[in-house]
């Protein structure tokens, strides 16, 4: 047996190691600077419990992007050296963020023992290769992401760390094969088990959907189905449960194959970059070769986030939330004994809220971070909950789910479509616009102005917080842009006072609500590996069912004319354009 020794290694802090949203995002030749990881990793060992640490077992895997593998080998390392027993690897170092917190919260070890934590290497929609991006994010034993309170200690010992523990004579482990290797050091036994990455979250999707009544929905010959995990990680679950779970045709599988670069495209599920999606399912500028399926889905890199299109048809983050949310207790059988609440986020649309309100749910409105919505559901307030940025989730694990967002809209259509027999299907299309004719219409459109020089984005912030103490001075500039539009009756900087831990999270973004329901959102992301990116939301609801059949610009053109005249977007940024149009 391989016998090594902990060794204390100097060091110096490196500058802006500042847990985001999602953890540490950087470029990749950030993060290959000597020393750069290990002192996050070991920062983050020192803001935990040093008992916990101690004897416990920890998960370290990720989206497969450029430089896991390495990074997997450094971590292994430091674990090691500061007294961890275990480490669970996936196999290849492969596991989703969703499939890291359900092997938290439901793993079971040989001996008994459950993961303490885990460390899930992911720059999750980002680009991934040599000089793109490359991250880091501790989940707690809960299986949802570092709470604020830990970020803040791990960023405070970024800043005054001098030294890291890592060992002395440990080798690099093979990952490629699934079985456990078996060390010795100075406290005894050290294990690194490398297992299956899809068998625990195949196990858990089957207590929660109903495969059969999938199954039977794919086997329809009128039923057509892709699906795209745009070279990420979700690849692996897509084979595993589309195909041989639920009997999808492979070559209903698009760029299934996880790969370092993700192909040279970036993993981001939306109508920008999926591009080969949305050229299949018929909402590309060149009509495609074949008829589109009936469905298609989208990921990212690392299978947290979905996108959802019907044939020619896309459905918003914030409509798809809500219907799954409207339709969950009759189609999903985890969810048969009711709803606890649901709950959004601040810039997602308001669709959820009607649904809420009609069903008589609880509901929240939370900050952008999904750590949030963990709070919620850990106190037994909220089971399903979503974002606008295509993230989705239910109380079933402690992160978004893409994977699971997919299965819970192909069990609405199969529950829909159960009695249909030879008649006409049930499409995606008719039940967004059934619902619409229930809820209303949040119509609904995102502006992202990515890698904007960072210190213009926070002058454009400050201008707009300014704007908020003159709404008169605001409604006339309105008046005179578009006197078709509503005047804003209300304007703050969003703060959140968690119910649970009662925590105070301020400057969450800043919000303009107008008389009509109307919202413009303005909203610094913290993603980005480099310079700032602003995010501007647009709002318009539409009760009156005879008007939600719009094309989506032209019921937002209005607004949109608004929201840039009124910000001053051009003169702060040196913008005309978005990055990105969702």
């Amino acid at each position: 047996m391989v016998v090594f020794k902990v060794v204390t290694q100097n060091t110096k802090p490196f500058d802006g190691q500042k847990p985001g949203t999602s953890g540490l995002r950087k470029k990749v030749t950030v993060f290959q600077q000597e020393h750069y990881l290990h002192n996050f990793v070991q920062a983050t060992f020192n803001a935990l419990p040093s008992d916990k640490v101690k004897g416990s077992t920890i998960v370290v895997s990720g989206d497969g992007r450029y430089w896991s593998k390495d990074a997997v080998q450094i971590i292994i390392k430091i674990a090691a050296a500061n007294g961890v027993k275990k480490v669970w690897v996936g196999q290849d170092g492969l596991l989703s963020t969703p499939a890291v917190s359900c092997i938290i919260r439901d793993r079971v070890g040989p001996d008994g023992e459950k993961a303490y934590g885990a460390f899930i290497l992911t720059a999750s929609h980002n680009p991934g290769g040599p000089h793109e991006d490359f991250g880091i994010k501790y989940n707690a034993e809960n299986g949802g992401p570092a709470l604020e309170g830990l970020t803040d200690k791990i960023y405070s010992n970024t800043k005054t760390i001098s030294a890291y523990l890592t060992t002395e004579g440990l080798p690099d482990v093979d990952i490629s094969s699934i079985g456990t290797t078996t060390f010795e050091g100075p406290d005894g036994a050290f294990e690194v088990d490398v297992f299956s990455a899809t068998e625990d979250y195949v196990k858990l999707m089957k207590t929660i959907f109903d495969f059969e009544a999938i199954k039977e929905l794919l086997a329809n010959p009128k039923f057509s189905f892709c699906y795209d995990a745009l070279h990420g990680v979700a690849g692996v679950y897509a084979k595993q449960i589309f195909v041989e779970e639920l009997g999808a045709k492979e070559s209903s599988l698009l760029n299934c194959t996880p790969l370092e670069d993700f192909g040279g495209g970036h993993p981001d599920p939306n109508l920008t970059y999926a591009k080969e999606l949305v050229h299949t399912m018929g909402l590309g500028k060149v009509p495609p070769a074949n008829e589109p399926p009936e469905f298609g889905a989208a990921a990212d890199g690392d299978a947290d986030r979905n996108m959802i299109l019907g044939k020619r048809f896309f459905v918003t983050p914030s409509d798809s939330v809500a219907i799954i949310a409207a339709n969950a207790v009759g189609s999903i059988p985890y969810f048969s004994t009711g709803l606890k609440g649901v709950a959004r986020s601040m810039p997602t649309s308001a669709a959820l809220d009607v649904v809420a309100k009609k069903l008589e749910l609880k509901f929240f409105e939370v900050p952008t971070g999904w750590k949030f919505f963990g709070n919620l559901m850990d106190a037994g307030l909220c089971s399903v909950c979503g974002e606008e940025s295509f993230g989705t989730g239910s109380d079933h694990i402690r992160e978004k789910d893409g994977i699971w967002a997919v299965l819970a809209w192909l069990s609405i259509l199969a529950y829909r479509n159960k009695d249909v027999g030879d008649g006409k299907l049930v499409t995606v299309e008719d039940i967004v616009t059934q619902h619409w004719g229930i809820y209303g219409r949040h119509y609904y459109t995102r502006y992202d102005y990515e890698n904007v020089d960072a210190d213009a984005a926070k002058k454009l912030m400050a201008y707009l917080v300014e704007l908020q103490s003159t709404l008169p001075e605001v409604n006339k500039l309105i008046k005179e842009t578009r006197p078709d539009v509503e005047e804003v009756v209300e304007a703050d900087e969003f703060e959140y006072k968690d119910p649970v831990d009662h925590s105070v999270s301020s400057h969450q973004g800043i919000c303009f609500l107008f008389k009509d329901g109307s919202r413009l959102v303005f909203r610094l992301s913290g993603t980005g590996s480099v310079g700032a990116t602003i995010r501007l939301y647009i709002e318009q609801y539409e009760a009156d069912s005879s008007k939600t059949g719009k094309a989506s610009q032209d019921a937002l053109a209005p607004l949109v004319a608004i929201a840039l005249k009124l910000s001053k977007m051009e003169e702060f940024t040196g913008r005309s354009e978005p990055t990105v149009i969702t």
